[in-house]
């Protein structure tokens, strides 16, 4: 990090000479006239999210601003505020997402979108989803302050109850189902009342619905959420995709008998088949090089007493990675393994999908930007996937799409010790910002290229 400092200055005035004769490249980087990027406040992103933190704000240190409750409404509430104040035009649409719009110079061309949400969950922290919209308020109230107008209209959007599983972006897509909308939340709404709460319509959804090509591209900041950046003393990470998730329900049944009267040779226990099915998933996970990872994450047994030998297990199973592919080869081999853990210890294993949600590449071309940027910007930058789930995951089905990393201190998240130095938020607000810039010079009536 602080070998960047040192070097910054050659370092942007090199890719500023670069940029200078790039056709793509914003006014902004084309005049030559000028000595420096444009910058965020950096001081007034802070306050804006320190003042966040206060509603919902908790005795550890974090937020417990969750969906649909009044802390989620009053945030929404300051939130909307300084989009009006950075001179957004501001609505909330029917699902319940906060949209803020300005004008660009070229009415023909389609807005780029971009921001995040600023729910949490229960015991949260006061980085996540929260960098990434007030950046995106705070680039905009940048470009009014420095009289920069793009050629696309720019939109910026704060999902309502991402934590809840994406609601509001996948309401965006048109991917709320009536299953969904029952559904009770920690709140103790259900969705479709909650949508109500926050200013929506659930009985008008499909008006919130937006379709392919109805926006230029998609780009989302973040905390990184893991520990990546900072063991490897990066500035930014160029997200290459979110990686698909997959769940699984583990169902092992033996047989209950009386723990002091059945000999050990006797037994069908059914939670020594699970204790051997969950060593067996970290080693099977583990054998195979890369970043994917599994995780048996809960488990209930029957009839749970210190008495008797249980003769049920159910688990959980999930797996994620980028590559369908590889996921689909670990599972066949947890599969055949578990089947050879039943039949040891007599015992029966079943395993039945729950849910699928494949990975979401980014677009090369925003990648290609976010990473240019970095490179004006004198910032360390790595490629990596997410492996968390973001809204970007839906955009990605309707425009080209990117996310922005900075490091999470300790990667330590959805905890109030989750933590984003001052000066890391301000390096994600001026990669934000210049970014957009980038994207609003590119021409993207072109495919990406591979």
């Amino acid at each position: 990090m602080s070998m960047n400092r040192r070097t910054f200055s050659h370092q942007l005035a090199t890719a500023l000479g670069a940029l200078a004769v790039s056709p793509r490249a914003s006014r902004l980087y084309a005049a030559a006239s000028r000595s420096d990027v444009p910058r965020i406040n950096g001081d007034r992103l802070n306050l804006h999210l320190r003042e966040l933190a206060e509603f919902g704000k908790n005795p550890q240190g974090g937020v417990s601003r969750v969906g649909y409750t009044d802390a989620d409404k009053q945030g929404r509430e300051y939130a909307m505020r300084c989009m009006r104040e950075a001179g957004l035009d501001v609505r909330i649409d029917m699902a319940g997402n906060i949209i803020g719009r300005v004008a660009g110079s070229d009415p023909r061309l389609k807005p780029i979108l971009f921001g995040s949400h600023i729910d949490s969950v229960p015991e949260g922290g006061n980085y996540d989803g929260t960098l990434g919209s007030l950046s995106a308020i705070e680039s905009i109230q940048t470009m009014r302050e420095r009289k920069i107008v793009t050629k696309h209209p720019l939109e910026v959007v704060i999902w309502q109850f991402e934590e809840g599983g994406l609601i509001g972006s996948r309401g965006a897509i048109g991917e709320l189902a009536e299953k969904d909308l029952s559904l009770v939340n920690w709140s103790g709404k259900t969705i479709k009342d909650g949508i109500a709460f926050i200013g929506g319509n659930p009985e008008r959804l499909n008006e919130a619905k937006r379709s392919q090509g109805d926006f230029a591209a998609y780009l989302e900041l973040h905390i990184e959420q893991g520990g990546t950046l900072e063991q490897r003393s990066l500035d930014v990470g160029i997200v290459q995709g979110i990686v698909g998730v997959y769940r699984w329900e583990v169902t092992i049944e033996g047989f209950a008998n009386h723990a002091g009267t059945t000999a050990m040779k006797d037994r069908h226990d059914a939670l020594l088949s699970a204790a051997r099915f969950i060593d067996m998933v970290n080693r099977t996970v583990t054998a195979v090089p890369g970043r994917q990872v599994g995780t048996v994450g809960k488990i209930q047994i029957s009839p749970n007493t210190p008495n008797v030998i249980p003769g049920k297990a159910t688990l959980s199973l999930e797996l994620r990675d980028l590559d369908s592919a590889k996921v689909t080869s670990i599972f066949e081999t947890i599969r055949r393994e578990a089947e050879g853990i039943a039949n040891a210890n007599g015992t029966t294993i079943r395993i039945e999908p729950i849910s699928a949600n494949a990975p979401a590449m980014t677009d090369s071309r925003v990648r290609r930007a976010v990473g240019e940027t970095a490179q004006a910007l004198g910032l360390k930058s790595v490629e990596l996937p997410s492996g968390a789930g973001h809204d970007a995951q839906s955009m990605s089905k309707l425009a080209p799409m990117g996310m922005i990393f900075v490091p999470s201190v300790g990667g330590i998240s959805h905890s109030p010790k989750e933590y984003t130095a001052p000066q890391d938020c301000v390096r994600g607000g001026d990669m934000l910002l210049n970014t957009i810039l980038r994207l609003d010079q590119m021409d993207w009536s072109r495919p990406a290229s591979t």
